[in-house]
């Protein structure tokens, strides 16, 4: 069993043992996900530039696993391949961001 399946049978795992299938539905996956990010995104509110990347490591691990759990779980309801919808993600963005435009800027591909 390689590294991934092992880890989606983990949180299947996890959430049967506690009869939780019945909450994660699309729309809380969803919503948990969103949760999480915003409470990723509280590591960093309010530090300048100078001090952004001043987070504890262990509270980013955590929140990253969140997010990470309810992603996986949510691909696994619909029989998404995480892989395969990344890989297919990033030719889509190769295609709005050429290199030749796209380099070194942060513009959104409707502007360059």
């Amino acid at each position: 069993m390689d590294k991934y399946q092992q880890v989606v049978e983990a949180l299947l795992q996890f959430r049967d043992d506690r009869d939780w299938k019945q909450f994660h539905d699309s729309k809380n996956l969803a919503l948990a996900i969103s949760i999480e990010a915003a409470e990723l995104n509280e590591l960093f509110l309010w530090k300048n530039d100078s001090n952004s990347e001043d987070v504890k490591l262990e509270k980013l691990k955590e929140e990253l696993a969140d997010i990470l759990s309810f992603s996986l779980l949510l691909a696994e309801k619909h029989q998404l391949n995480i892989f395969d919808i990344v890989l297919e993600k990033i030719q889509k963005n190769n295609e709005k961001y050429p290199v030749e435009k796209a380099k070194g800027t942060a513009k959104k591909y409707d502007e360059l």
